[in-house]
Order: C-alpha cells, then structure tokens, then sequence
C-alpha cells in the first residue's frame, strides 16, 4: 500500500504517518466487509476510483488556519504594495489550501491592501476538505485569528445550521475557484502565476519528488514572482528559485 500511495501521490508514508493512515483505512476495510488490506489494496487497484479517492483522503493531514505563519502575508503584502502588478489581474495559486484558511487569508491581504484584481484558484488532493472550504463556514474560535476588523468586514453570522458560526461573505468567496488537483500529477494550471503557496506539504515527499515539484513551480511561475514553502522546508535543486526572505523564494530569469 505505501508503494501504491507513493506512485499516485508522491506521499512517502513514514512508519508514524503510517500508523495513523492504518487506523483510517481499517475503517474503510470494515465498512466494505473485507477480511484484509491485502483484499482491499486490490479493490483500489482494479481502478475503483471512488475507493482511490477514499484512501488519498485518508493520506493526507489538514493543519491549518487563518495566517498561518503571518510573515508570508506580510511579504505578499509589501509586494502588492510596491505595485509589482499593476496593469493586469494578479493570478496566485494555493496549492495545497486544505480547508481553505490559507486561500481566504490571501484575499483578505490583497483586499487590504488595495488589490482588487486577483484571481486565486485553490486546490488540494483531499475532496472532504475542498468541501469545506468552498462553504466557508468556519467555528468562530478559528476566526479569532483574523481580528475583529477584517471579521466584521469578511464574515458573516452563520444561519439555520451554520447559526453560532461564521460564513465567508460572497465578496471574498467569489475571488476563489476550489478544485482537486494531484501535485504528482498533470497540472490543470494555465501560468505564468505571481504567486505560489504550496506550505507544509513537501516534507512528505521524498526528495528527488520535491526537486521534481521545484522544477514545475518554477516552470509556471513569472519571473519576479514569489513562492512560499512551510517553516521547515527549503528549495533545493532549483537554480531560478532564489531565496529572498524566510522560506520565501523569487523566481528569477
């Protein structure tokens, strides 16, 4: 099963990642009444695509929240501020968004920041977790990282079912497009791009895969445009990815 996930997603299951990626897919085992993995790894491998996406959900890990590691939106922000784009829409792509925290954290900045026209397009690998995000509706303890400002100005108060929570308002909602993509796999994404997030996702993949993820950011990336990584992971093997400031690399010619 670790080799399977490997060449689908490009996710090495270390022997901790494992034992929590165990106790999900024993689950699914049950629920579909098979008596081992075994059977079940040749479910999935028959082309069972629904199974397939049932186990790269259960793969993946979705930590997250608003302005997670606040000094990347800083940087964004200063960027918008020198006016770096100005005569077209600023086109940035959230490449793992989870449960869409990071992609409405980046329209809350350029917003703030007087940049009307951006396109963001969001995706991730874990179906569940794009749901989430494209409904927007978040408990109000994990918008208190927001602040009260751009919360009055961003959210509203949930109704019906979501009353007690906090729904995106349309303004900021409509600016992102939510979609599954597969990082190991072809890219539906037209560049050159000014932004890339992609943070906190690398580290599971092994490093002649991450050199290859370089090399393709790089690929649809404008020159003098920025790409920013987690705060434990690092560009190697890319010579036109510089580092410019914390975890924080320009693409240059």
């Amino acid at each position: 099963m670790r080799g399977f996930v490997r060449d689908r997603a490009g996710i090495h299951l270390t022997d901790a990642k494992w034992d929590l990626v165990y106790g999900r897919v024993s689950r699914r085992v049950r629920a579909l009444d098979l008596n081992s993995f075994s059977a079940y790894l040749d479910r999935v491998r028959s082309g069972d695509s629904t199974e397939t996406e049932h186990l790269l959900n259960a793969i993946t890990t979705n930590v997250t929240a608003f302005f997670r590691e606040q000094h990347h939106f800083e940087h964004l922000q200063a960027v918008v501020s020198a006016g770096v784009v100005r005569d077209r829409p600023m086109k940035i792509w959230s490449s793992a968004c989870s449960t869409g925290e990071e992609p409405y954290s980046i329209a809350m900045t350029l917003l703030d920041s007087s940049q009307s026209d951006f396109m963001i397009l969001a995706t991730d690998l874990d179906t569940r977790v794009l749901e989430v995000a494209a409904l927007g509706v978040y408990d109000a303890s994990k918008v208190d990282a927001v602040g009260p400002e751009l919360t009055r100005r961003y959210f509203r108060r949930g109704r019906a079912e979501h009353e007690g929570k906090l729904k995106v308002k349309p303004e900021l909602q409509d600016r992102i497009r939510f979609k599954q993509v597969n990082l190991m796999a072809d890219w539906p994404i037209k560049g050159p791009l000014d932004v890339i997030f992609c943070r906190n996702v690398l580290i599971y993949f092994e490093k002649k895969d991450q050199i290859r993820l370089f090399r393709s950011f790089a690929d649809v990336l404008r020159p003098g445009g920025f790409l920013y990584l987690g705060h434990s992971e690092s560009v190697s093997g890319e010579p036109r990815l510089h580092a410019v400031a914390r975890t924080t690399y320009e693409r240059i010619s």
